[in-house]
Parts: C-alpha cells; sequence; structure tokens
C-alpha cells in the first residue's frame, strides 16, 4: 500500500542552484537561479529570465524549500506590485551568493581567459614570437606578489649610485606607473587583460612589446604629393613641442608612412598607390584619424591583421 508523504504546501526543493537575496521590510526574500546566468543577465549577455530563474518564485529560504507568503511581499514591495517585479528588483538589486567551489571556477576560468588574451597580444621585442601562456602567467604573478613592482625598480633603489634625491623620484615614478595586483571576478577578463598588458609593458618582468598590427593604406596618387595641414596624432604634438616637427611636416605620403613601422610592400596601381605594413598598436589610431581628415575619403585604411606574431617551441 503506497504510503502519502505529506509536504508543506509552500515548500519547494530546489538543488545545485545560485541564490539572490535582498532584505527589505525587515524579511530577506530570495530568488533561486541558475549558475552562472546571474551575471550573464546584468552584464546584458542572457536577456531571457526563463533562461535565468530556476522558478519564477519569491523565497523565504530556497535551502528550506519555504515560498514567501503573499502578505510578506505585499508589506515588502507594495501591495499592487506584480510578482515579476518583485523578481526583477531581486535580481538586479539583490547580493548573488555563490559557493566556494563555484567561486573558484569562476575566478579560475576568468583567469584563464586573461593569460590567453595577453599570451596573444605581446610578443618578444626582439624575436617577435608570442611567449608561452606559463611564461605570461609567471610574470603576472611576479607582478602580484610585488604589488606591481620588480626587481628592476629595487635594483635602483639599492644601487650605490642611486641618491636620496633619484630615490624619491623612482618612488613616484611607481606610483604612476600601472600595476598588477591579479584577477577578480568583478571585472570582465578583455578589461583585465588590457589592465595586464599595460603593467608587463611598463614593469618588463620579461621583456615585452605589443604585438604589431598589419594594414593596408590606400589613397589616391594625385592626393600623395599634397602639403599636409593638420597633424592626425595628438602624442606627435606633444612629443614633438620642443620645437621639432618631423612628423607634422611633409607631404601627406610622407605623414602616412611615418606612422608604419615597416614596410612590407608599396605599390602604385593605375591612380592608386598602396603600401602594406606593420604599425604598434598605439599608433593606429592617428593614423585613421589623418587620413580621414587630410585625404577627404579618397584614402583609408584596412586591418590585415590584428596582432601579428611568431609562434616559438
Amino acid at each position: 500500500m503506497p504510503q502519502n508523504i505529506n509536504q508543506p504546501s509552500n515548500q519547494i526543493r530546489l538543488t545545485n542552484v545560485s541564490l539572490v537575496r535582498l532584505k527589505k521590510g525587515k524579511k530577506r526574500f530570495e530568488i533561486a537561479c541558475y549558475k552562472n546566468k546571474v551575471l550573464e543577465y546584468r552584464s546584458g549577455v542572457e536577456t531571457d529570465l526563463d533562461n535565468v530563474l530556476q522558478i519564477p518564485s519569491v523565497f523565504l529560504s530556497v535551502s528550506k524549500g519555504q515560498t514567501a507568503p503573499t502578505q510578506d511581499l505585499a508589506k515588502a514591495f507594495g501591495p499592487k506590485t506584480p510578482l515579476n517585479d518583485i523578481i526583477m528588483e531581486i535580481l538586479n538589486k539583490g547580493e548573488m551568493q555563490v559557493g566556494e567551489k563555484e567561486r573558484h571556477a569562476q575566478l579560475e576560468r576568468v583567469h584563464n581567459e586573461v593569460i590567453g588574451i595577453v599570451s596573444g597580444k605581446l610578443v618578444d621585442p626582439k624575436s617577435k614570437r608570442v611567449y608561452t601562456t606559463g611564461m605570461i602567467e609567471k610574470a603576472l604573478d611576479q607582478l602580484s606578489s610585488h604589488g606591481g613592482a620588480t626587481h628592476n625598480l629595487d635594483e635602483g633603489k639599492t644601487s650605490g649610485t642611486a641618491t636620496p634625491t633619484s630615490g624619491e623620484a623612482s618612488k613616484e615614478k611607481a606610483k604612476e606607473m600601472p600595476t598588477w595586483t591579479g584577477v577578480v571576478t568583478t571585472k570582465s577578463a578583455k578589461s583585465q587583460a588590457l589592465e595586464a598588458m599595460k603593467a608587463l609593458i611598463a614593469w618588463q618582468p620579461i621583456p615585452v612589446s605589443r604585438a604589431r598590427m598589419r594594414l593596408r593604406v590606400t589613397c589616391a596618387t594625385n592626393v600623395l604629393k599634397q602639403a599636409a595641414k593638420g597633424s592626425g596624432k595628438k602624442e606627435a604634438e606633444e612629443d614633438n613641442a620642443d620645437g621639432e616637427s618631423e612628423k607634422s611636416a611633409g607631404t601627406i605620403k610622407d605623414r602616412m608612412l611615418s606612422y608604419v613601422e615597416q614596410i612590407e610592400s608599396q605599390d602604385t596601381m593605375g591612380q592608386e598607390w598602396e603600401v602594406i605594413g606593420f604599425v604598434e598598436p598605439g599608433a593606429f589610431k592617428g593614423l585613421g584619424e589623418f587620413i580621414n581628415g587630410e585625404t577627404k575619403g579618397r584614402g583609408r585604411v584596412e586591418v590585415l591583421d590584428m596582432a601579428v606574431t611568431h609562434e616559438g617551441d
């Protein structure tokens, strides 16, 4: 004979969930969400609530399966507030509860993504070869363990030729330089990878530089010999503030070539001139602005490769 199991009508059992809690009206309310979906929803990646919520209910305790009574919800959120609006408020404003195992997995996932991005964007300045992810990880660990500073600064402090004045100058310079303290889960991997690259380039725990971009620049031949009027690169103006004007002088062709670090090929086909070459990422924006401003639509720049590297053993 089958046995009947009595369970309270407001008790729902859920497992493998991420909780979002919000305290309001002296009570704590919870909603049960799928793991990893809350952050995706808050960042705009996920927009379908059905993919975020395990169940469209509000709880006093998810672990006990105790749903929130209607009168408690009305008292805290207002008697005419729809349930869906209450859930949205908890989802957007509530505190997300993440287990230790899930937190560790999330941190490791972001960490691996950051290392992957950095290792694909930085190269050895001499060989132009990429570093392995292990070498990048070790270099970043070195930065984080020193709070951003490396042995290079320490050597400057302890050098016998260093003076108290130079030591103070080194400290001030160090404060202005980018630092790296490790990966966090509250920022995107892309933004953290950019911070990591800035710190590695600034401190040089290993010799690194940004991988160059490979571009194609084309322009009408009758425009090339015209005199360049303005500067498309603000950095050039700042660097030449002492009176030098190498980048701001000359023809439009001269100015465009001044942005190119290494020319791969250069040719004229009919009424169009073309050059393919390598450009530092920091110079790309200035080149684009110069072409747009000086050629009046008769010149263009095309990215052939965002990061040119050579695979090493």
